[in-house]
Protein backbone atom coordinates (compact mmCIF):
# COMPACT_ATOMS: atom_id res chain seq x y z
CA UNK A 1 0.00 0.00 0.00
CA UNK A 2 1.48 3.18 -1.15
CA UNK A 3 2.62 5.59 2.12
CA UNK A 4 0.53 8.64 2.45
CA UNK A 5 3.03 11.42 3.03
CA UNK A 6 2.14 15.24 4.39
CA UNK A 7 2.19 18.17 2.60
CA UNK A 8 5.42 19.44 3.51
CA UNK A 9 7.16 16.13 2.41
CA UNK A 10 5.38 16.03 -0.73
CA UNK A 11 5.89 19.80 -1.39
CA UNK A 12 10.05 19.13 -0.87
CA UNK A 13 9.44 15.97 -3.28
CA UNK A 14 8.03 18.11 -5.92
CA UNK A 15 10.68 21.13 -5.42
CA UNK A 16 13.32 18.60 -5.37
CA UNK A 17 11.39 17.37 -9.00
CA UNK A 18 11.71 20.47 -10.31
CA UNK A 19 15.44 21.58 -9.65
CA UNK A 20 16.31 18.36 -11.02
CA UNK A 21 14.50 19.08 -14.02
CA UNK A 22 15.68 22.55 -14.56
CA UNK A 23 19.18 21.47 -13.73
CA UNK A 24 18.52 18.81 -16.13
CA UNK A 25 17.35 21.50 -18.94
CA UNK A 26 19.50 24.08 -18.10
CA UNK A 27 22.21 23.56 -21.21
CA UNK A 28 19.11 24.84 -23.18
CA UNK A 29 20.29 28.46 -22.36
CA UNK A 30 23.61 28.80 -23.77
CA UNK A 31 22.81 26.34 -26.98
CA UNK A 32 19.18 29.17 -27.31
CA UNK A 33 21.66 32.09 -26.68
CA UNK A 34 24.24 30.65 -29.38
CA UNK A 35 21.45 30.07 -32.02
CA UNK A 36 20.09 33.77 -31.31
CA UNK A 37 23.30 35.34 -32.56
CA UNK A 38 24.18 32.91 -35.28
CA UNK A 39 20.87 33.96 -36.72
CA UNK A 40 21.69 37.37 -35.68
CA UNK A 41 18.70 38.39 -34.06
CA UNK A 42 20.09 41.25 -31.70
CA UNK A 43 21.00 42.58 -34.96
CA UNK A 44 18.14 42.39 -36.46
CA UNK A 45 16.39 44.42 -33.59
CA UNK A 46 18.70 47.08 -33.47
CA UNK A 47 18.56 47.94 -37.12
CA UNK A 48 15.04 47.36 -36.94
CA UNK A 49 15.42 50.46 -34.34
CA UNK A 50 12.43 49.71 -32.35
CA UNK A 51 10.63 46.68 -30.46
CA UNK A 52 10.08 43.98 -34.05
CA UNK A 53 7.30 41.61 -33.72
CA UNK A 54 7.43 37.95 -34.89
CA UNK A 55 6.78 38.16 -38.31
CA UNK A 56 8.70 41.16 -39.23
CA UNK A 57 11.93 39.21 -37.32
CA UNK A 58 11.20 36.18 -39.04
CA UNK A 59 11.03 37.29 -42.64
CA UNK A 60 14.47 39.61 -41.37
CA UNK A 61 16.38 36.07 -40.27
CA UNK A 62 15.24 34.70 -42.77
CA UNK A 63 13.36 31.76 -42.28
CA UNK A 64 10.76 29.21 -43.62
CA UNK A 65 7.12 30.46 -42.87
CA UNK A 66 6.55 27.22 -41.50
CA UNK A 67 9.17 27.91 -38.80
CA UNK A 68 7.80 30.77 -37.25
CA UNK A 69 5.98 28.85 -34.34
CA UNK A 70 9.41 27.28 -33.43
CA UNK A 71 11.14 30.94 -33.64
CA UNK A 72 8.33 31.94 -30.98
CA UNK A 73 9.73 29.49 -29.24
CA UNK A 74 12.97 30.01 -29.08
CA UNK A 75 11.90 33.72 -28.41
CA UNK A 76 10.06 32.92 -24.88
CA UNK A 77 12.72 31.09 -23.49
CA UNK A 78 14.93 34.41 -24.55
CA UNK A 79 12.89 36.99 -22.94
CA UNK A 80 12.09 34.44 -20.04
CA UNK A 81 16.25 34.70 -19.39
CA UNK A 82 16.33 38.35 -19.75
CA UNK A 83 18.14 38.00 -23.11
CA UNK A 84 15.44 39.79 -24.66
CA UNK A 85 12.50 41.81 -23.35
CA UNK A 86 8.79 41.76 -24.59
CA UNK A 87 5.41 43.74 -24.51
CA UNK A 88 2.18 43.30 -25.88
CA UNK A 89 1.11 46.22 -28.32
CA UNK A 90 -2.31 46.33 -27.49
CA UNK A 91 -3.45 48.43 -30.72
CA UNK A 92 -1.88 45.93 -32.66
CA UNK A 93 -2.38 43.02 -30.94
CA UNK A 94 0.72 41.34 -30.94
CA UNK A 95 4.04 40.81 -28.80
CA UNK A 96 7.12 43.05 -29.40
CA UNK A 97 10.47 41.89 -29.12
CA UNK A 98 13.57 44.77 -27.67
CA UNK A 99 16.50 44.27 -26.56
CA UNK A 100 17.90 44.47 -22.99
CA UNK A 101 21.40 45.27 -21.47
CA UNK A 102 22.51 42.07 -21.58
CA UNK A 103 21.31 41.67 -25.88
CA UNK A 104 23.18 44.80 -26.35
CA UNK A 105 26.66 43.38 -25.62
CA UNK A 106 26.08 40.53 -28.41
CA UNK A 107 24.79 43.61 -31.21
CA UNK A 108 28.27 43.71 -33.81
CA UNK A 109 28.25 47.39 -34.42
CA UNK A 110 28.70 47.11 -30.15
CA UNK A 111 32.10 48.50 -29.47
CA UNK A 112 32.23 45.69 -26.10
CA UNK A 113 29.93 42.99 -28.94
CA UNK A 114 30.96 40.13 -26.96
CA UNK A 115 29.06 37.59 -29.45
CA UNK A 116 32.21 35.70 -30.22
CA UNK A 117 32.73 34.83 -26.95
CA UNK A 118 29.81 32.40 -27.89
CA UNK A 119 32.04 30.48 -30.60
CA UNK A 120 33.51 28.89 -27.58
CA UNK A 121 30.40 26.81 -27.39
CA UNK A 122 31.63 24.09 -30.04
CA UNK A 123 31.31 20.88 -30.23
CA UNK A 124 34.78 20.33 -29.62
CA UNK A 125 34.51 21.97 -26.43
CA UNK A 126 31.11 20.96 -25.13
CA UNK A 127 31.64 16.80 -26.02
CA UNK A 128 35.00 16.56 -23.21
CA UNK A 129 32.01 16.86 -20.40
CA UNK A 130 30.52 13.44 -21.46
CA UNK A 131 33.44 11.80 -20.29
CA UNK A 132 33.81 13.66 -16.77
CA UNK A 133 32.72 10.51 -14.71
CA UNK A 134 35.05 8.64 -16.98
CA UNK A 135 37.71 10.54 -16.05
CA UNK A 136 36.95 10.81 -12.18
CA UNK A 137 36.75 6.82 -12.16
CA UNK A 138 40.96 7.02 -14.21
CA UNK A 139 39.51 5.58 -16.59
CA UNK A 140 41.45 6.17 -19.88
CA UNK A 141 45.04 6.91 -21.14
CA UNK A 142 47.32 8.23 -18.87
CA UNK A 143 50.10 10.93 -18.71
CA UNK A 144 53.16 10.50 -16.88
CA UNK A 145 51.81 10.02 -13.40
CA UNK A 146 48.66 11.90 -13.47
CA UNK A 147 45.21 10.81 -15.01
CA UNK A 148 44.86 13.08 -18.89
CA UNK A 149 42.37 15.46 -18.70
CA UNK A 150 38.57 14.82 -19.46
CA UNK A 151 39.13 16.81 -22.86
CA UNK A 152 42.11 14.65 -23.78
CA UNK A 153 40.21 11.75 -22.92
CA UNK A 154 37.54 12.86 -25.36
CA UNK A 155 39.96 13.93 -28.04
CA UNK A 156 43.17 12.31 -27.19
CA UNK A 157 45.24 15.25 -27.73
CA UNK A 158 44.96 18.43 -25.26
CA UNK A 159 42.83 21.51 -26.49
CA UNK A 160 46.21 23.28 -28.06
CA UNK A 161 47.30 20.82 -29.66
CA UNK A 162 43.63 19.85 -31.07
CA UNK A 163 44.00 23.68 -32.69
CA UNK A 164 46.77 22.95 -34.59
CA UNK A 165 45.31 20.60 -36.38
CA UNK A 166 42.05 22.44 -37.08
CA UNK A 167 42.26 26.34 -38.30
CA UNK A 168 38.40 26.70 -37.97
CA UNK A 169 38.86 25.57 -34.03
CA UNK A 170 41.86 27.81 -33.87
CA UNK A 171 39.89 30.77 -35.10
CA UNK A 172 37.11 30.51 -32.90
CA UNK A 173 38.76 30.69 -30.17
CA UNK A 174 41.26 33.27 -31.05
CA UNK A 175 38.24 35.40 -32.13
CA UNK A 176 36.41 34.66 -28.50
CA UNK A 177 40.09 35.91 -26.95
CA UNK A 178 40.15 38.67 -28.54
CA UNK A 179 36.54 39.57 -27.99
CA UNK A 180 37.40 39.53 -24.42
CA UNK A 181 40.34 41.54 -24.32
CA UNK A 182 38.31 43.90 -26.32
CA UNK A 183 36.12 44.06 -23.36
CA UNK A 184 38.27 43.74 -20.48
CA UNK A 185 41.00 46.13 -21.80
CA UNK A 186 38.68 49.03 -21.45
CA UNK A 187 38.41 48.61 -18.45
CA UNK A 188 41.71 48.15 -17.41
CA UNK A 189 42.73 50.98 -19.41
CA UNK A 190 40.60 53.04 -17.20
CA UNK A 191 40.25 51.34 -13.79
CA UNK A 192 43.55 50.54 -13.12
CA UNK A 193 45.97 53.03 -15.29
CA UNK A 194 48.49 53.50 -12.73
CA UNK A 195 49.49 49.97 -12.93
CA UNK A 196 50.78 50.48 -16.27
CA UNK A 197 52.52 54.02 -15.30
CA UNK A 198 56.12 54.02 -15.80
CA UNK A 199 56.68 51.02 -17.76
CA UNK A 200 58.86 51.49 -21.11
CA UNK A 201 58.01 47.77 -22.08
CA UNK A 202 55.95 44.92 -21.32
CA UNK A 203 55.75 41.58 -22.86
CA UNK A 204 52.34 40.11 -23.90
CA UNK A 205 52.49 36.81 -23.14
CA UNK A 206 49.87 34.77 -24.82
CA UNK A 207 48.66 37.82 -26.63
CA UNK A 208 47.56 36.04 -29.36
CA UNK A 209 46.37 38.21 -32.25
CA UNK A 210 47.85 41.42 -30.16
CA UNK A 211 44.45 43.07 -29.56
CA UNK A 212 45.44 43.35 -25.90
CA UNK A 213 48.80 45.12 -26.79
CA UNK A 214 47.46 47.15 -29.30
CA UNK A 215 44.81 48.77 -26.44
CA UNK A 216 47.92 49.21 -23.91
CA UNK A 217 49.50 50.82 -26.71
CA UNK A 218 47.12 52.84 -27.69
CA UNK A 219 46.22 53.99 -23.57
CA UNK A 220 50.23 54.54 -22.88
CA UNK A 221 52.30 56.23 -24.71
CA UNK A 222 54.88 55.31 -22.60
CA UNK A 223 55.03 52.07 -23.38
CA UNK A 224 58.09 52.22 -26.20
CA UNK A 225 57.76 48.68 -27.01
CA UNK A 226 55.04 45.89 -26.54
CA UNK A 227 56.04 42.14 -27.61
CA UNK A 228 53.46 39.98 -28.17
CA UNK A 229 54.46 36.05 -27.58
CA UNK A 230 52.72 33.02 -28.50
CA UNK A 231 52.68 30.29 -30.46
CA UNK A 232 53.64 29.55 -34.50
CA UNK A 233 49.95 28.48 -35.30
CA UNK A 234 48.56 31.73 -33.04
CA UNK A 235 51.08 34.45 -34.03
CA UNK A 236 50.81 33.14 -38.02
CA UNK A 237 50.05 36.14 -40.42
CA UNK A 238 49.99 39.11 -37.64
CA UNK A 239 52.10 41.76 -38.40
CA UNK A 240 52.14 45.32 -36.70
CA UNK A 241 51.98 48.65 -38.26
CA UNK A 242 55.27 50.13 -39.04
CA UNK A 243 54.59 53.20 -36.63
CA UNK A 244 53.68 50.67 -33.97
CA UNK A 245 55.30 49.67 -30.83
CA UNK A 246 54.35 46.18 -30.99
CA UNK A 247 56.21 43.60 -32.56
CA UNK A 248 55.06 39.52 -32.57
CA UNK A 249 57.38 36.89 -31.46
CA UNK A 250 56.85 33.30 -31.77
CA UNK A 251 57.97 31.20 -28.65
CA UNK A 252 57.38 28.96 -25.66
CA UNK A 253 56.81 30.60 -22.37
CA UNK A 254 57.45 27.86 -20.52
CA UNK A 255 61.23 28.10 -22.02
CA UNK A 256 62.08 31.62 -22.75
CA UNK A 257 60.20 35.55 -22.42
CA UNK A 258 61.88 38.53 -24.17
CA UNK A 259 63.01 40.87 -21.21
CA UNK A 260 61.04 43.93 -20.90
CA UNK A 261 60.21 46.07 -17.92
CA UNK A 262 56.81 44.21 -17.30
CA UNK A 263 55.38 40.56 -17.92
CA UNK A 264 51.47 40.86 -18.67
CA UNK A 265 49.82 37.41 -18.50
CA UNK A 266 45.89 37.68 -19.27
CA UNK A 267 44.10 34.73 -18.52
CA UNK A 268 47.24 32.16 -19.01
CA UNK A 269 47.98 31.65 -15.53
CA UNK A 270 44.52 29.76 -14.42
CA UNK A 271 44.90 27.57 -18.15
CA UNK A 272 47.85 25.54 -16.18
CA UNK A 273 48.24 23.71 -12.80
CA UNK A 274 50.33 24.61 -10.37
CA UNK A 275 53.74 23.46 -11.24
CA UNK A 276 53.73 24.78 -14.87
CA UNK A 277 52.54 28.55 -13.47
CA UNK A 278 55.66 28.38 -10.95
CA UNK A 279 57.32 27.47 -14.21
CA UNK A 280 55.79 30.26 -16.23
CA UNK A 281 56.21 32.76 -13.07
CA UNK A 282 60.29 31.86 -13.10
CA UNK A 283 60.40 32.75 -16.50
CA UNK A 284 58.85 36.10 -16.28
CA UNK A 285 61.42 36.57 -13.54
CA UNK A 286 63.95 36.07 -15.58
CA UNK A 287 62.96 38.40 -17.93
CA UNK A 288 62.24 42.10 -15.55
CA UNK A 289 64.80 43.75 -13.78
CA UNK A 290 64.22 44.01 -9.91
CA UNK A 291 61.64 45.69 -7.90
CA UNK A 292 63.73 48.74 -7.21
CA UNK A 293 63.76 49.05 -11.20
CA UNK A 294 60.21 48.82 -11.74
CA UNK A 295 60.30 45.10 -12.69
CA UNK A 296 57.13 43.21 -12.14
CA UNK A 297 54.33 40.59 -13.58
CA UNK A 298 51.28 42.03 -14.06
CA UNK A 299 48.12 39.36 -13.90
CA UNK A 300 44.48 39.29 -15.51
CA UNK A 301 42.87 36.45 -13.94
CA UNK A 302 40.06 35.64 -11.56
CA UNK A 303 40.60 35.20 -7.88
CA UNK A 304 38.08 33.29 -6.18
CA UNK A 305 35.50 34.70 -3.49
CA UNK A 306 36.77 38.63 -4.09
CA UNK A 307 32.76 39.48 -4.06
CA UNK A 308 31.30 37.31 -0.96
CA UNK A 309 27.46 37.16 -1.08
CA UNK A 310 26.83 37.64 -5.47
CA UNK A 311 25.42 34.79 -6.24
CA UNK A 312 25.90 35.34 -9.53
CA UNK A 313 29.61 36.52 -9.76
CA UNK A 314 30.46 33.52 -7.63
CA UNK A 315 28.22 30.65 -9.64
CA UNK A 316 30.37 31.96 -12.41
CA UNK A 317 33.55 31.32 -10.77
CA UNK A 318 33.13 27.96 -10.01
CA UNK A 319 31.62 27.10 -13.54
CA UNK A 320 34.86 28.86 -14.74
CA UNK A 321 36.83 26.58 -12.39
CA UNK A 322 35.50 22.95 -13.11
CA UNK A 323 35.58 24.38 -16.86
CA UNK A 324 39.34 24.69 -16.63
CA UNK A 325 39.73 20.78 -14.83
CA UNK A 326 37.82 19.55 -17.90
CA UNK A 327 39.01 21.34 -21.09
CA UNK A 328 42.76 21.92 -19.48
CA UNK A 329 45.05 21.23 -16.95
CA UNK A 330 44.23 25.01 -14.86
CA UNK A 331 42.38 26.01 -12.08
CA UNK A 332 40.89 29.24 -10.68
CA UNK A 333 42.17 29.89 -7.49
CA UNK A 334 41.64 32.04 -4.11
CA UNK A 335 43.73 34.26 -2.71
CA UNK A 336 45.68 32.22 -0.50
CA UNK A 337 46.68 29.79 -3.83
CA UNK A 338 47.63 32.53 -5.44
CA UNK A 339 50.21 33.36 -2.76
CA UNK A 340 51.76 29.99 -2.63
CA UNK A 341 52.41 29.87 -6.34
CA UNK A 342 53.85 33.70 -6.10
CA UNK A 343 55.89 32.71 -3.10
CA UNK A 344 56.94 29.10 -5.17
CA UNK A 345 58.23 31.44 -7.73
CA UNK A 346 60.27 33.35 -5.64
CA UNK A 347 58.30 36.34 -6.18
CA UNK A 348 58.71 38.58 -2.56
CA UNK A 349 55.19 40.63 -2.74
CA UNK A 350 52.03 40.89 -4.91
CA UNK A 351 48.68 43.62 -4.57
CA UNK A 352 44.97 42.89 -5.56
CA UNK A 353 43.29 45.18 -7.75
CA UNK A 354 39.65 44.47 -8.31
CA UNK A 355 38.05 45.48 -11.55
CA UNK A 356 34.89 45.51 -12.66
CA UNK A 357 33.74 42.06 -14.19
CA UNK A 358 34.77 38.44 -13.28
CA UNK A 359 38.75 38.69 -12.83
CA UNK A 360 41.05 40.97 -10.84
CA UNK A 361 44.76 42.93 -11.92
CA UNK A 362 47.60 41.03 -9.75
CA UNK A 363 50.69 43.22 -9.71
CA UNK A 364 53.42 40.74 -8.64
CA UNK A 365 56.99 41.95 -7.64
CA UNK A 366 60.35 40.01 -7.58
Amino acid sequence: MLKVEGDESCRERAQAQIQLWHDMLSFINPMSLKCAVELGIPDIIHKHGRPINLPTLAAAIPIPVDKTDHLHRLMRVLVHTGIFSSHDEEAEKEELYALTPFSRILVRDNKDCQSPMLKILDPAIIKPWLFLSQWFKGEGPTTGTSSTTPFELCHGCTMWELTTRFPELNGNFNEAMACDSRFIMRTLVTECAPVFHGLKSLVDVGGGTGFAATALAEAFPNLQKITVLDLPHVVAGSVAPADSPLNFTVGDMFRWIPPADAVFLKWILHCWDDKGCVKVLKKCKEAIPRREEGGKVIIVDMVLNSKRGDHLFTETQLFSDLAMSVVLTGKERDEAQWKKIFEDASFSHYKIVPVSGVCSVIEVFP
